[in-house]
C-alpha cells in the first residue's frame, strides 16, 4: 500500500489535490451532521449568532478558500506548504459548498426544497475532482496517445471537440451530464445526441416547430423523472437531511426564520 501510495500520489504530485479532496469532504460531512444535530436540539452545538446576527458558515469558509488558494498558488504541488494549502482549501470548499443554495438563492434556504442544490453540487464536486485525481482530464486530452499529445493540431480539435459535446448537453438541460461530460468525452456525446429536456434552451429553439420531437422529449423526460426522482431524493436526504416540510421561501423572500 505504502509503495502504490507513493507511485501513484507523492511523484506524481497529486498529494495535494487528495488531501484536499479528502478535506473537503470531511468538512461537509461534519458541518452537515453538526447542522443537523442543531437542527434537531441536541448536542451541545448552536448557531453563532453574535449580536443577534446569524454567522452562517459560508463566511469562514471564503475565508479558508482565498487562504488555502493564494497560499497553494505560492507553494506549487510539493512540500509541506502545498500539502497544508490543500488541507485548508479543501475544508473551505466543503464549507462554502455546504452553503452553495444560500449563495445561489441569496436566502437562508438550508432546510428548503430548494437547499437540496447543495447536497448535489457536493457530491457532483466530489465526483469530478476524484475522477481528475484518477487520471482523467477536461476534455479528454488524457486519451491521447504520447504522439497524439506532441501534435498541437490533434490536441486542440480533441479539446475543442469534447468541448462543444459538453456544451451542447448543457443546452439541452443536462448539466450534469456536461459537467461528468467535461472529463468523460463519451458521457458528453450521449448527452450531446440524446433528446433535449422539454424547457431547455435547445428545445425551446430547435423543437418550437418540431411537434414529434417536444412530445418525444416530453415523454422521455416524464419517464426519466418518475423513475429517478425517488431514489434521488432518498439519496439527498440521506446526505443532508430531509427539508422542512412546510419551509417555503418567496422569490426575493430571506428564505423564513433562521434555523
Amino acid at each position: 500500500m505504502g509503495h502504490w501510495w507513493a507511485r501513484n500520489i507523492v511523484e506524481p504530485g497529486k498529494l495535494p489535490l487528495t488531501l484536499a479532496l479528502f478535506s473537503f469532504v470531511l468538512s461537509f460531512v461534519a458541518v452537515r451532521s453538526v447542522a443537523r444535530l442543531i437542527r434537531a436540539g441536541r448536542g451541545p452545538f448552536r448557531n453563532v449568532t453574535p449580536g443577534g446576527m446569524h454567522i452562517h458558515h459560508v463566511v469562514p469558509g471564503v475565508i479558508l478558500v482565498i487562504v488555502g488558494g493564494f497560499g497553494a498558488v505560492a507553494s506549487g504541488r510539493y512540500g509541506v506548504g502545498a500539502a497544508v494549502c490543500a488541507v485548508i482549501f479543501g475544508t473551505g470548499t466543503g464549507l462554502v459548498l455546504d452553503e452553495f443554495a444560500l449563495l445561489l438563492h441569496l436566502a437562508d434556504v438550508y432546510w428548503s426544497e430548494q437547499g437540496r442544490k447543495s447536497v448535489e453540487i457536493v457530491v457532483l464536486t466530489a465526483a469530478l475532482v476524484g475522477l481528475i485525481l484518477g487520471g482523467f482530464l477536461p476534455f479528454g486530452v488524457n486519451e491521447l496517445s504520447p504522439q497524439e499529445a506532441q501534435d498541437r493540431g490533434v490536441f486542440a480539435v480533441n479539446a475543442a471537440l469534447n468541448f462543444a459535446f459538453a456544451l451542447i448537453a448543457l443546452s439541452k438541460g443536462k448539466p450534469r451530464t456536461a459537467l461528468i461530460g467535461a472529463v468523460i468525452p463519451f458521457v458528453a456525446l450521449v448527452g450531446a445526441v440524446r433528446l433535449a429536456r422539454p424547457v431547455s434552451p435547445w428545445a425551446k429553439r430547435f423543437y418550437r416547430h418540431r411537434h414529434r420531437a417536444r412530445a418525444r422529449a416530453i415523454r422521455r423526460a416524464y419517464r426519466h423523472d418518475r423513475r429517478w426522482a425517488g431514489p434521488r431524493r432518498r439519496l439527498e436526504e440521506f446526505i443532508g437531511g430531509a427539508p422542512d416540510p412546510d419551509r417555503t421561501t418567496l422569490p426575493g423572500g430571506d428564505g423564513g426564520p433562521p434555523r
